[in-house]
Formats: structure tokens, C-alpha cells, sequence
């Protein structure tokens, strides 16, 4: 029954693998006093686990391990810390998912439990990371085939058929049904085995409107030549570069079939898989990988930022954890928040202070930091600082940093380099840089000095606090460590005065933050010379303290002006965060962007609200013909409920090219829909735009349900026919639902 899977992972001759089969009692630990007997069990289709309580007869909760990211072993999680003097670390391990879903905490019976359960889901997720295209076609399959087999005997009659095609989001007329069975079942046994189901999927995934373009492009209406590809990438894709030469390596690495390799051409099978990969993606290959200058000052980069990294999910009564920090990390972030508080015991702890939001010790913050600063991105991360303690455990702050992160730690400028000017991301590969107060003209025998400690400069950040509420906004002054201060190099925190005064008086190490309030103040009032400001030194924007969900502002008008450090609550999906992690897709995802250079001139003249005026005007035109849908998710788990599908595309950027437009819905096909639909757009500042593909289920009766989205920057857009591999809610990939589109870029005139 299961032909790709046993056979494709080796579970069969694999002894961990067995045993997962077989199942193990282990417990699920949320917490000191959650912990609580499952019986956990790898599925037949040898990606699924289930488990269920010890009593319970059906398994009531599973996972894929398609969403598994990674396992730890051992106490490598705050929750199995806790209970370290319970159970030893040889019987414990964490799964860590993507996206934002929490960990799974579990602790089994025995060591080799474990160990057997470690190994054996270490297997599968590296088997499952090399699987190619055609594995993973098969691995759909037989997703399929299982999920339709529901007396599970190998085969499946007319009636499974039926119930399998509403469970594909679609809704076909039993006619055509019942044709396409016929003609799958060559057995004649009103049932498919699965070989025939094969043949009833490929009949059913057949992509019409890709036969039509395969076919408009062969010679013979069988196959592409190298010549026939050679004239579709030059007069569609507009990849006239060597493109003879790429026409015979996309046959050597897509086409399945050695006969059609030998000639050399490329069946319809093979431009299919061409067009789904990676190269034949909307976004531009060459943008994956580091290709901007790293070499200009920190200050003529976007930087990819987290605002109160250690919350979870509110600002007032969610958990503090590392997890947050280790979850910002991953996704690129290069500038983490920590707010400092004094602690019992001496220790400093880190929480949202006057809330309910649970305490870390700062120590494990920064240990947390130095483990996984550089996984994802070699450049350097900016540690930013909001610190409310007292001289004594400054000190041990100061302690604490320079133990635990050693030469990680920025400590000296660079090469005896003066410290008043910025050096470049590139130079600081692999630093940790420390942003904070810096007590002026410092010498070593200096003990501290009267500074204002917090590092918002808005009141608003912290206004529903009982501290304002108690004080009336106003500001308490504390005393500065000397040890901390030292720390300090090309991130001094200042408070803004004026953009006359930082014009005159502000260095470029000096650093000033601002609420989002007050920001989109500014830019509203002196646009032009915000954007020169943040040519000359860094700008922190942060929420507002009013967003106590921990909601988002949109971090587009912010760009838009060249503000460096634009701080999310990086735990909550949305709009807003897909826009941040499309902006920061591309650069090798190192969370360094290369401003425009009108964003990066002390003396520019460009201001976003009327970017005609400015001398590097060069306004773009965008087709979007929106042609089909494929395998989009399913929304509701209810037997008879599939979706109907529309695409929005929305354009943000400077003002005038904020933009939305919209497909009409497909009723009941969430499998395969066609609009067939062109959008268009007037595209004027290019450099800033972001464009957005949101799939939503149409309901007339009330708002319309998210199915999938995908951002990235209008410059990483490749023309020509091209899919878009849309992403869930959360930002991970759902495959392999997608979207079909034709993109056209001109000069408008």
C-alpha cells in the first residue's frame, strides 16, 4: 500500500523507525506540573506521528514531521530545565516546529526510547530535506492514496473516490467523475490498486493551460527541442543571456526521461517541473544569495529587527522566554531587544516590567544570543538594551556579556578606527554590537555618571504601565555603570532633539528611537529631512505601547523614509510580517538590505510623499495575469466544505503606489481553479515597492477566509510565466499549493 514511502525512507530496515511504528508511552511536559502519559506512534504513511491518552481507543492529536524543523537533546528547552531534577537528560528531547508553533516537550521511558526516537526522526527529516521533485510528486500521491483508502485495503472503489476528491477542495460532477475512474480502472474491478490511482492523479493534476503554452512553443506539438525552449525563455521568460545553453541544462536537470535527454528535448512532464521549481519561480534565483555591496556603513542598510524579543505573545500578561530570542534569530532578525530589570538574588531578569509577563534571567538571554546569533546569518546582530537596573547588577549585565559572548562581544572600534565613524556590516561579520547609553567622554577610572537608563525615547511605549501611571509619564534618571557603558561602541543611544540639532551635533554611532506615533509625525511634517537624518546615523521606529496584543504598524512608511531598525513583535502573523520577511527574502535572507542610494545621500532631495519631484524618477508599469491555482489547503475540516477561491494582489510602498486588486472567486475549486485575469499596476518608486499575493475563501455573508499569501520585493520579481509556492499565515511553506501568473514589467510612460 504504501509503495513511496517504505521503499523511498527505508523504514522497513530501519530499527529506530520499527520502533516509532510500534509506538512508545512518553510523557508530553507543558510544564512543572503538566506532564501528563501519551502514547505516541509513527503513522504508516511515515511522515505522520499521532498520540493519544493511555485510554483513549483512536489517536486524537498528530503532527507532520514535514513540519518538524529540528530535535534537541537533553534539557535544551526552558520547560525541561525546570524539571531537570525529575528526569535526566538522557530520557528528554524537544521538537522544535517551524514557523510559530511551539515546541513539543517529551520525556520517555527509558534512554534508548529516546535515543531511538531522536534518531529515527533525524532520519526522516533528512531524508525528506533531499527528497528531489518527482520524490516529493510521489510523496503527494501517496498522501492521497492513504487519505482515500478508508477501509484501508489497498484499493479504492468509486464511492472512496468521491469523498477523495471533496477532501482535494474540489467539486466535480459525478459524470466526469466517474469517467476519469473508468478510465484509471484498466483492472476492471470497480477499484483502483495503486498504480492505477497513478494514472487517475496525473489525469486529474492535468494542467491545461500549461499543455496550451507547452504546445504553442513545440515544433512537432510532442516535445521542446533545445531550439523550441531557446525561443521561450528569450521571448517569455526574457532570459536572452546564453540561452541556448540554459535550454540544454533545464533538459538535463528537469526532463525525467532519458530518451528525451539523449535527443536532447524536454516532454510536457518536464517543462511542468521546470515551471514549478525553483528557477522557475517568481522569485529572482539571483536574489537568494548575498548580491548587494556589505561593504558601506551600518547605517545605509535595512535591518532586519524584533521589538521585545523574550515575549511570546502579549505585552501584558504573555510569557517571557529564549525562545523568543531563538525564534527572532531564525528568521533572520539582526537587531534583538532585551529589557533589563534587577532580580533576586543579584541576577538581572528580563520581562515587560509593571505587567504580568513572566521573568528570564538575563544570563540565559545572552548565553540564548551567543548560541544562535550567527546560524542563519554570518552579520553582525545588535543587542539593544532597555535597561532598568541599579549600578550594582549593571555590573554583573556588564559581567555577564563579556563571559558569556568572549570575542563575539564588540569591546574596542575596529582596527583602532576612530569610533565616530560606522563601519560595515561586512567588517562586523560575527559581532555582537551592544546599543545602549554611553556616558560621554569616559576614561577607566570613572565609576558612573547621572544618565537617563531607558533607552525609548517616547513615553507611549510603556503608558499603560502602573510606573506612569504612579510618576505621570516622567522620565526617573538612574546612574550608568562604567563596566556596561565601556561596552558601548557604534551604538550609543541618544535621545532626538530636532533634525537641525542631529544635523549639527549628532555623530554617526549616535542611535535615537522613536514610537511609531512619533515617527509618522515626523515623516509627515519634514519627510525629506527624515531621510536625510537616516543617511547619516541609524533610527530605531517601534511600536506603540497602546499595542498591547502585540499587534504591528506597518514597517513599509518607515522604509520608505530610511529608517534602519524597524522593531515587530515578530510572534504575530499578519500583514504586517509578511511584508517584513518578503522585504528581508532576498540578500541570502543575511537580514541586511541595501537602502536605494536616494535613501542613503546626506543631501537628498526625495521625499515619499511626492516622489515625481525627485531626480531619479523612473516609474514602472506591472501586468499580473493571474491564470490558475493549484492544491490550495483546505480550510475546513468538514467533509463537504471546499473553498472559493480569489487572489488579491496588493502593491505597498511609497503612498502613491499603495494599491489593491482582486480576481473574481472560482466557486468550489480549491484544486485547480482558473481566472485567467490580468491586473495592473503604476509602479513609482521601484526600489521601495513590496507586492503581496493573498489567496481568500469568498463568503458573501461575511468576511472573506485567508488561504495562503507570498510577499516579496517588486525588484526580485522575474518576469514571464511563473508560480508563486504560496506560504500559510504563519510564513511556512504549505506545498504544494501554488499560484500560475504571467508577470509583464515595462517603462510607463
Amino acid at each position: 500500500l504504501y509503495f513511496c514511502r517504505i521503499s523511498g525512507l527505508g523504514i522497513q530496515s530501519d530499527d529506530n523507525l520499527q520502533r516509532m511504528m510500534v509506538g512508545s508511552m512518553m510523557r508530553k511536559v507543558k510544564s512543572r506540573t503538566w506532564k501528563k502519559q501519551r502514547h505516541f506512534r509513527l503513522q504508516e504513511d511515515g511522515l505522520t506521528v499521532g498520540y493519544k491518552s493511555s485510554w483513549a481507543r483512536k489517536i486524537h492529536s498528530a503532527f507532520s514531521l514535514c513540519d518538524v524543523e529540528a530535535v534537541r537533546e537533553g534539557h535544551q528547552s526552558e520547560i525541561l530545565l525546570s524539571i531537570a531534577d525529575e528526569f535526566p537528560p538522557d530520557r528528554c528531547f524537544t521538537l522544535v516546529f517551524r514557523g510559530r508553533r511551539g515546541n513539543l516537550d517529551l520525556v520517555a521511558e527509558t534512554a534508548a526510547e529516546a535515543q531511538a526516537w531522536i534518531h529515527g526522526i533525524r532520519t526522516l527529516l533528512e531524508n525528506i530535506e533531499n527528497m528531489g521533485e518527482s520524490e516529493k510528486l510521489d510523496q503527494w500521491i501517496c498522501d492521497w492514496f492513504h487519505k482515500g483508502d478508508k477501509n484501508k485495503d489497498g484499493r479504492m472503489n468509486f464511492k472512496e473516490v468521491r469523498k477523495l476528491l471533496k477532501m482535494m477542495n474540489m467539486d466535480m460532477n459525478e459524470e466526469h467523475a466517474l469517467l476519469l475512474f473508468t478510465t484509471a480502472d484498466k483492472s476492471q474491478t470497480d477499484s483502483l490498486n495503486n498504480e492505477e490511482f497513478v494514472q487517475f492523479y496525473k489525469m486529474l493534476t492535468e494542467r491545461e493551460e500549461v499543455v496550451g503554452l507547452f504546445q504553442e512553443y513545440s515544433s512537432d506539438g510532442e516535445k521542446l527541442s533545445v531550439c523550441d525552449l531557446e525561443d521561450f525563455l528569450r521571448e517569455e521568460q526574457l532570459e536572452s543571456e546564453n540561452s541556448q545553453q540554459r535550454a540544454s541544462e533545464l533538459i538535463d536537470r528537469y526532463e525525467p526521461s532519458d530518451g528525451a535527454k539523449t535527443l536532447p528535448a524536454m516532454s510536457i512532464d518536464g517543462f511542468l517541473m521546470y515551471l514549478c521549481s525553483s528557477e522557475g519561480s517568481i522569485f529572482n534565483l539571483e536574489h537568494k544569495g548575498i548580491y548587494q555591496d556589505m561593504t558601506l556603513p551600518l547605517c545605509h542598510y535595512f535591518i532586519c529587527s524584533s521589538h521585545n524579543t523574550y515575549l511570546l505573545e502579549d505585552q501584558l500578561r504573555g510569557q517571557s522566554s529564549v525562545e523568543g530570542y531563538i525564534q527572532a534569530l531564525k528568521r533572520g532578525c539582526r537587531c534583538v531587544e532585551v529589557d533589563c530589570w534587577d532580580g533576586a538574588n543579584g541576577e538581572p531578569v528580563v520581562y515587560h516590567g509593571h505587567t504580568l509577563t513572566s521573568k528570564i534571567l538575563f544570563k540565559d538571554v545572552v548565553a540564548t544570543v551567543g548560541n544562535y546569533a550567527f546560524k542563519v546569518s554570518e552579520h553582525p546582530v545588535i543587542l539593544s538594551l532597555e535597561n532598568h537596573c541599579g549600578i550594582d547588577q549593571q555590573r554583573v549585565m556588564a559581567m555577564h556579556l563579556s563571559s558569556i559572548l568572549g570575542d563575539k562581544l564588540l569591546k574596542a572600534p575596529l582596527n583602532g578606527r576612530t569610533p565616530y565613524d560606522l563601519p560595515s556590516p561586512e567588517e562586523l561579520k560575527g559581532k555582537i554590537i551592544l546599543k545602549w547609553k554611553k556616558i560621554g567622554g569616559i576614561t577607566d577610572n570613572l565609576d558612573a555618571a547621572e544618565e537617563d537608563v531607558s533607552d525609548e525615547d517616547e513615553t507611549d511605549k510603556d503608558n499603560f504601565s502602573s510606573e506612569d501611571q504612579n510618576h505621570g509619564n516622567k522620565k526617573s534618571k538612574q546612574s550608568l555603570c562604567a563596566e556596561l557603558s565601556d561596552l558601548v561602541v557604534y551604538c550609543k543611544s541618544v535621545h532626538f532633539r530636532s533634525f537641525e540639532h542631529s544635523r549639527i551635533h549628532s555623530k554617526p554611532i549616535e542611535v535615537s528611537s522613536f514610537s511609531e506615533f512619533k515617527a509618522r509625525k515626523y515623516l509627515k511634517e519634514a519627510g525629506t529631512e527624515f531621510v536625510r537624518h537616516n543617511a547619516r546615523q541609524l533610527t530605531r521606529v517601534y511600536p506603540t505601547g497602546m499595542r498591547t496584543d502585540s499587534s504591528n504598524f506597518c514597517p513599509q512608511e518607515m522604509w520608505n523614509i530610511g529608517c534602519q531598525i524597524v522593531a515587530l513583535n515578530v510572534q504575530t502573523a499578519g500583514m504586517e510580517m509578511d511584508l517584513n520577511d518578503g522585504f528581508f527574502r532576498q540578500n541570502g535572507s543575511c537580514g541586511y538590505i541595501l537602502k536605494p542610494d536616494f535613501l542613503r545621500k546626506p543631501e537628498s532631495n526625495f521625499d515619499p510623499e511626492r516622489p515625481q519631484d525627485f531626480e531619479g524618477y523612473h516609474p514602472q508599469r506591472l501586468l499580473i495575469r493571474v491564470i490558475s491555482g493549484q492544491q490550495l489547503p483546505k480550510l475546513s475540516k468538514k467533509e463537504g466544505s471546499i473553498v472559493d477561491p480569489l487572489v488579491k494582489v496588493e502593491i505597498y510602498g511609497v503612498p502613491q503606489d499603495q494599491a489593491k486588486q482582486e480576481t473574481r472567486h472560482i466557486d468550489n475549486n480549491g484544486f485547480n481553479p482558473i481566472w485567467n485575469e490580468t491586473l495592473e499596476f503604476a509602479i513609482h518608486t521601484p526600489d521601495l515597492a513590496i507586492v503581496r499575493f493573498v489567496v481568500e475563501d469568498y463568503d458573501k455573508a461575511s468576511r472573506n477566509d485567508f488561504v495562503g499569501q507570498y510577499a516579496l520585493p517588486f525588484k526580485s520579481i522575474q518576469p514571464g510565466y511563473r508560480h508563486i509556492h504560496l506560504l500559510s499565515k504563519d510564513g511556512t511553506s504549505i506545498p504544494p499549493s501554488s499560484l500560475f501568473v504571467h508577470i509583464g514589467i515595462t517603462e510607463a510612460s
